[in-house]
Formats: structure tokens, sequence, C-alpha cells
């Protein structure tokens, strides 16, 4: 940017400068104007505090310092990387100090009737500031008040034209004194190098030379701040496909991590934008969100997102270490940064910028650590990750490495490039590559669960009876309707051999999916190898807990009985639902179900099923179907379905209707005597 002003200046340079007066009230900049612009580097009179009266013009100044804004050769910002800088009222002389400091020059223009002249402000200045011509009020930038701190914002362009000459005046010198009221605000003392008042000199000359002057600069601030925003942009489609991921699968917690500091990251690069491009937040709040809120939770969201990513087996305290070293960076940079200055020792603040220091030291160790890890047990993806991870990490460091005047910020086409910014592009390029592999990993894996439902499938279709056995002197209905591909209820029908009998079983395990069809699986096997040996209703249970228990949390509910041919029934419950006897339900007592307990004490009991009546088995998947308000199905509607006559399949369809949430499994027995069928 100065080189831009500087070649302006060389279009059309007529400037004279007289000597300085060495008697009050001060010594006069004289200048002579035509199509050009000239930088007021000096003498300028400067004092620190704040008075109304030293915007008169008629104020003696000669007792005050003199500055010059005259960069010296090979001049440096430090944090920024800008040529050309000016160190502030700090480091000439006003260490430590904060508030209000004023410039006065008096200056004189040659210049005919009618010719408009403009000023534009300081390109860089710390922070807020008033510009006063012979002593009115010019204009300002920042927001001022009579009450508290002025507020300040980002440097930005500021242009302000100048009172015209009268027309009677006649051409010559016009002597107008310049005074700017700047205010630098406590938590620059904290964020800039030698901060305090103008960095760079004004710039006064004709206005439509000025215009087109403070038209480029706000040109080149945007272009300067265009990497912001495309990073902004490439980071919130970064979260949106995170987002998408999180739908896809949501069983990774990654896609979760990833989502969310993407977004965060995303969100600040816009925030950057908006604070350099607007006045809608002050450098305080500005500084309060970026540097204390934003930084700290993207800096160890990125340290879980390595960690999830790489499978690394944290111990349980990894976790409080991680918040606990977010809140400490949160923390050391609110009191390191002279944010909270008026409240807090500037000495304080010193302390815990160290702290600030020391906690990034231990972030940029955990991201090292957690990419060699990743090295060592995911290979070449911790190589790609390493140099990301690294340079993440050196990026906090963005003050301490511009101090050594190591470079961290570049202009390619004019457009402002962070050391941070660098890393960025690699990270969404890492990120992308990485999404990629383990997306179709994630495919693939899905592909072999999804031929694992299948294969679990059928061999349920295997094991829970299709074709129902024909048993003289009953009629048996069934129907299952699985809330999942594999569900977890299961029945077994298993006529004795010699003695006409029949054992039935129903049951319900716990949880759903795949699990649960393997423990149905082991169940049904069980109920077959012991029904071949002693297939008392009473026994079955028994073998069945002994499956179960010390299984961790495989419990089923179920319920065994032995229908004999003169319709005598032995009962075994083991916290399954009770049946019901034409409509009506049977009254039992309680018990644990299966695996709970290693010697449970299952409920039993004997009753007789009368020719024609009809028993009635049924899982909690019915009573408990529940509507989209929330109501369950309940066990009056059961009854109420059961007062008439009606199929195993009609039921089942009425609670998945009503609002399946469970497996749902109908099993109806009626018995007639053998007699009757054959009349019938």
């Amino acid at each position: 940017m100065r080189a831009i002003w500087f070649s302006l200046l060389v279009l059309w340079p007529l400037l004279t400068l007289s000597a300085p007066a060495q008697s009050p009230p001060a010594p006069t900049t004289n200048i002579t104007l035509g199509q050009s612009i000239v930088a007021l580097t000096g003498p300028w009179k400067f004092h620190t505090g704040d008075d109304p009266q030293w915007a008169d013009p008629n104020f003696n100044d000669s007792g005050w310092e003199t500055v010059d804004l005259t960069p010296t050769a090979g001049s440096f910002n430090p944090i920024v990387g800008f040529s050309g800088y000016v160190p502030g009222w700090t480091g000439k002389g006003h260490p430590g100090y904060w508030g209000y400091g004023w410039y006065r020059i008096r200056v004189s223009t040659a210049r005919r009737p009618g010719q408009k002249l403009a000023l534009a402000g300081p390109a860089d200045v710390n922070d807020a500031f008033q510009v006063f011509v012979n002593g009115k009020l010019l204009g300002s930038f920042g927001k001022f008040s009579e009450r508290g701190s002025p507020v300040a914002y980002m440097s930005q362009p500021t242009m302000f034209p100048l009172p015209e000459l009268h027309a009677d005046s006649g051409a010559g010198d016009a002597t107008q004194v310049l005074a700017f009221r700047i205010w630098m605000d406590p938590s620059t003392l904290g964020l800039v190098p030698n901060p305090g008042g103008m960095h760079s000199a004004p710039l006064l000359g004709e206005a439509n030379v000025v215009a087109a002057q403070y038209q480029l600069a706000w040109l080149n601030t945007v272009r300067s701040y265009l990497s912001s925003a495309i990073e902004g942009a490439l980071f919130f489609l970064l979260a949106i496909m995170a987002f998408s991921l999180v739908l896809f699968d949501r069983s990774d917690s990654l896609y979760w991590w990833l989502a969310g500091v993407v977004l965060l990251t995303g969100v600040y690069s816009g925030y950057v934008c908006l604070g350099a491009w607007t006045q809608t937040q002050g450098a305080a709040v500005f500084n309060l969100v970026v540097d204390v809120l934003l930084r700290p939770l993207i800096l160890g969201g990125w340290v879980m997102v390595w960690w999830v990513w790489f499978r690394l087996r944290r111990p349980a305290w990894t976790g409080k270490l991680l918040v606990g070293l977010t809140l400490l960076y949160m923390l050391s940079d609110a009191l390191g940064e002279d944010i909270f200055f008026t409240a807090i020792p500037h000495r304080v603040s010193v302390f815990f910028h160290l702290v600030s220091l020391g906690v990034r030291l231990l972030f940029l160790l955990l991201l090292v650590g957690t990419a060699v890890e990743g090295v060592r047990q995911q290979g070449w993806e911790g190589w790609l990750a390493m140099p990301v991870v690294v340079l993440a990490g050196i990026s906090q460091f963005t003050m301490e490495l511009g101090v050594l005047h190591i470079r961290i910020v570049w202009f390619p086409f004019r457009t402002q490039v962070w050391l941070g910014q660098i890393d960025d592009v690699f990270l969404v390029a890492a990120i992308f590559l990485l999404l990629l592999r383990r997306l179709l990993f994630s495919l693939r894996r899905q592909r072999e669960m999804a031929l694992d439902v299948k294969q679990a499938q059928e061999v349920q279709q295997v094991l829970i009876p299709m074709a129902l056995p024909q048993v003289p002197g009953l009629i048996i209905e069934s129907e299952y309707r699985p809330a999942r591909e594999v569900g977890g209820d299961f029945f077994q029908i298993l006529p004795h051999p010699t003695d006409g009998s029949v054992l039935i079983v129903v049951g319900d395990v716990t949880g759903h999916g795949l699990q649960a069809g393997m423990l149905v699986a082991l169940l049904v096997g069980a109920i077959r190898s012991t029904a071949q040996f002693d297939p008392d209703p009473l026994v079955m249970l028994h073998c069945l807990n002994q499956r179960l228990f010390g299984r961790g949390h495989a419990h089923a509910t179920c319920l065994a009985l032995r229908l004999a041919p003169d319709g005598a029934v032995r009962l075994a419950n083991a916290g399954h639902l009770p049946p019901y006897v034409n409509g009506n339900e049977l009254a039992m007592e309680g018990a644990l179900p299966l695996g709970m307990i290693e010697s449970p004490e299952f409920s039993l009991m004997h009753f007789d099923l009368a020719s024609g009546a009809t028993l009635t088995l049924l899982s909690d998947g019915v009573a408990e179907a529940r509507d989209e308000q929330g109501h369950l199905f309940g066990f009056e509607r059961i009854h109420d379905l059961l007062q008439k006559p009606i199929t195993a399949a009609e039921i089942a369809t009425a609670a998945q209707t009503f609002g399946q949430q469970d497996d749902i499994s109908v099993l109806a027995v009626t018995r007639f005597a053998i007699t009757d069928l054959a009349v019938a």
C-alpha cells in the first residue's frame, strides 16, 4: 500500500518544506498542491493525555514532543509483515501507556479558491481517532461518546474532505492546524508491538486524487482479506460434507468432531472478514471472540479430531486434560492480552501471556505426539497429517514468530496470506483425501454388515418355523413382525414323538439387531437340544438361564408350556407377558427374566385348556406399540381385540398399524377334541 501512495506522489509533486520555526507556536509545513497527494510525515507535535483545548489552532504546542512519521529504511511490522511501519508512542518514550494521545501539525497549502482538498486518515492506527481542522471536528474513525471509552475497530481506510477557501480570499497560503485525538484501547498493549497512535502518515491532497486513493485502499483491504473469505467458504463446504457424513454413518464419532471443528474454523474466517470490512464489531469484542473463544476451541477440537481419526486409545484422564488445557488457553489469552486491563494490572497480563505461551507449546506437543502415534498405527495416513499438524501448532505463535522477524504473511496477487491459511489449504486437501479413503472403507464395512445381516436373517428364518407343525387336536397360528432386519423375538413348537404332548416356548431377547439375532440363535439351539432330554417347562427355563447367565447384558423374557392331549397345561414363566385364555389374561406371579441371576425362581402354574378354548401368547411389542402422540397400544386394547374371534395376523397388524416400536410376535393355539375335528 505504501508503494501505491508514493507512486501517486511522484506523479505531480510540487512540495516545498520550510525549516521549522524555533519560536511559538510551532513550525508550519508549507505545501503547494497540484493534482497530487502528500504524506504528512511531520514535523508533528505529540502529547499524551486529553484536553479539548488542544484542538484550538491558537494553542501553544511548542513544548510538546516532536514526532516524525517517516518510516526508517528496513522498517518492518513484526506481526503482519508490512514494510514502512512506524513505531507508536509506546516505542518512543511512553512504554505501557494507553488512553488518549494528541498529534498536531500546521500545514500551509498554496491553493486556488474553490480547489477541493481532502485528508486520508492514517492507514494503520491504534485504535480510534477524531480529526480536527482549525478547532472544528472534521470526522472520526470509531465511536466516541461523552461517557465511556471509545469503541475501536480494525484499521480501515478513511477520507475527510477539508473546508473550502472562500471565493473572496484569493489565491495564496491557507494555513490550517490539523489535530488528531487518538484513543488506544488497553487491550492493544498485549496484541501489537510498539503500539500507540499513528504507524503511518495521513495523506493530504486534491480531493479527487485522495478519493481515488481511498477507493484503491478499500479495494486493497478487500483483497487483503479475500483469502480469509475463500478459506471460510471452503471450511463451510467441508462442514456441510462432514454433517452429511454424520447422516450417512452416525456410529462414527469422527464425523461429529470434524463437522464441529471445521464449522468453527469457517466461523473464525468469516468473523475476521466481518471485522476487517465492516464496523459492526468493536475491536475489544472482536479480540474476545477470535482470540479467547474461537482459537482455543478450534485448537482443542483438532486434537480430538486427529485422536479419533487415528483410533488412538486414550486413558480416561486425557479428555479432562484436553478440556482443562482449552479452558486455560481461553483464560490466559483473556488475561494475557490486556483485554481486561482496567481491572487487571499489566504485570499480571505479562504473567498470563507466559502461561498462554506454555499452553500453546503443550498443544503443539499434543498435536505432534498424536501425529507420531498416527504414523505408528495408520502408516501413510499419519505421514499425510504430520505436516498439517505441525504447521497448525506453529501457527499459534504468530506474535512470537513476528517478533523474531520470521515471515508469517505473504501478499500474492495483493491478497494477504497468513501461515495459518497456508496450513488450512494443506489441511483441506489432507482431510479430503483421508475422508475419501475413510468413506470407501465405511462403504465396504457397510456392505459387509449388510451381508452379515442378510445371513443372520437367513439363519433366523431357519430357526423360527415358517411352516407350523401339525399337532392332532390343535389349530396353531403364528405371526412374526420384526422391528428391524433381525429381530429378538423367538418361538418354538416341538411336538413330543410318543405321548402326543407339545412343548411351546416363546421369548423376547433384550435389544435389537444382529446381536439380538445371535442370542436368539443361541437360545433356539438350547431349546431344541434340551427338549430331546427333558421337555419339562421348568427344566427348560433353568437350562436357558444357565446359557445366558454371565454373558453381560444378555437377558431374555421367556415362557414355556407343555400341553397334553387331554388339555392339561404345565406353564413356567420368566418375566414374559402372561398368556390369554379366551381373551382373559391368566393371573401369574412375577419372575425375573433369564440371565439375571444364577439360580432364579420362576413362576409355575397348572390349568386345563378346554375343548374349543384358545390360548394366545403375545410379545411385549404388541402392548408397547406407540402412536405419533406417544400413546401406548396397551393391555386394554389387547383385551378388547381378544373379545371376538380374531386371527394372529389381525392382532399383529393392529399393533403394527398403531405404531410398531419393538418386535411383534403372536401365537394362538386353539384346542379341539379329535372327535370334533373328525366330525368337522
